[in-house]
């Protein structure tokens, strides 16, 4: 029996199912809104809390070609695994002084470059590697983030690229931005940036810059914006179904289903008397005679401790709601005085399709982003994949 069988048939403190035909179903229905353009899949940050590789596989299996990273030791780690095909392209961004170019350069990455200092270390690691780096010219087109500034700064990048490609130390594979503001729909920062971003990528290719790939666009672009998905399309949070805001639309409305269902298995339930404190500081007493359950999850393991009093939880088929504060390991849930017995299941958030909450609820009840409640689930909660196998 393999690992993630026996997960699936064990009595587990807690678990996050992650369904595989919802995260190709999500990777297809992305394709068919960008059909001229290759779908890179992110799967940084451990596939978003999914798990990195399953997810990976699963995306190539539904025609992803790419794969993306931030982290140059998780694109390594995919690379090193060999559960991939060779003809996967990897693109890594997230770089800082004296990391790992020499691997990344002999592992076959793409590594994004956004100034200077970046492209002296790749290159240098090029000529130890006695092979040319893969390289993509990162464009800060108004996020302020990480990227070249448009202006002198791209035009010495570009200048000393194109030097290095010359030399044969570099292959410039890429021109590359990203958006701030995609998920507002309409907002004026969003056609500046398109605009910059096709100026600066005219004035590389005027130079002699000639790109396997151009790309923009992230999740909110892939859906809703079909001017920005150019060569290639990198969807992240919407490859696990999750809609990038409320404003862009629910999953349901944009054809995704949510992968991820996170549930555990109630440790205890007991009778307390009206006016009884629960949990720390007792920022919840209980209005009268009662019966409370405890979940076996707290904030090691990712569930957020600004939840407190309001994350919502499906348990004996009723939303119920967290009873005072989320602790490190446990939260308790005033059941009304219903009596379901230990090891009933109680699901913090999956589809929602079956009655339970979704990651946007947590969402909003901890005052953050659907990205953050699925991202931040910790290792100490086993992932069990189901319908590891593509259909047919």
């Amino acid at each position: 029996m393999s690992e993630t069988a026996a997960l699936r048939t064990a009595p587990l403190r807690a678990r996050a199912e992650i369904d595989l035909a919802a995260v190709r179903a999500n990777a297809r229905t992305l394709r068919a809104l960008a059909p001229e353009a290759a779908l890179m899949a992110v799967v940084k940050a451990d596939g978003y809390g999914h798990g990195a590789l399953p997810c990976a596989r699963a995306a190539v299996e539904a025609g992803a070609t790419w794969l993306g990273t931030a982290t140059p030791e998780e694109a390594l780690a995919l690379r090193a695994d060999g559960g991939l095909p060779a003809d996967v392209r990897i693109m890594c961004w997230l770089w800082t002084p004296g990391g790992p170019w020499r691997e990344a350069v002999e592992a076959d990455l793409d590594v994004s470059v956004s100034g200077m200092w970046a492209l002296r270390e790749v290159t240098a690691a090029a000529r130890l590697a006695g092979r040319p780096a893969r390289v993509q010219l990162k464009a800060d087109t108004g996020l302020g983030r990480g990227g070249c500034q448009p202006g002198a700064d791209w035009a010495e990048l570009v200048g000393e690229a194109l030097r290095a490609e010359r030399a044969g130390q570099v292959r410039v594979t890429g021109l590359w931005s990203h958006f701030a503001r995609a998920d507002e729909p309409g907002h004026p920062s969003i056609a500046a940036q398109l605009t910059r971003f096709r100026e600066m990528v005219a004035y590389a290719e005027q130079r002699g810059v000639r790109p396997e790939v151009r790309h923009i666009a992230n999740s909110p672009a892939t859906l809703t914006l079909p001017e920005s998905h150019f060569d290639l399309v990198r969807p992240g949070i919407a490859l696990y179904g999750i809609s990038p805001s409320p404003e862009v639309g629910t999953p349901a409305d944009l054809g995704l289903r949510p992968a991820m269902t996170l549930s555990a298995s109630l440790a205890l339930v007991k009778h307390v008397p009206g006016g009884h404190g629960v949990s720390y500081g007792h920022h919840y007493v209980t209005p009268g005679d009662t019966t409370l359950g405890l979940v076996p999850l707290g904030y090691a393991d990712g569930i957020p401790r600004h939840a407190s009093s309001a994350g919502p939880v499906l348990v004996d088929g009723k939303w119920r709601t967290v009873a005072g504060r989320v602790a490190m390991d446990q939260f308790v849930v005033d059941l009304g005085g219903d009596e379901p017995e230990p090891g009933a299941q109680a699901v913090l958030f999956g589809p929602g399709d079956r009655g339970e909450p979704t990651a946007e609820d947590w969402a909003q009840a901890a005052g953050t982003i659907a990205y953050e409640i699925v991202t931040r689930i910790g290792t100490r909660v086993p992932r069990v994949y189901v319908n590891e196998r593509q259909a047919g």
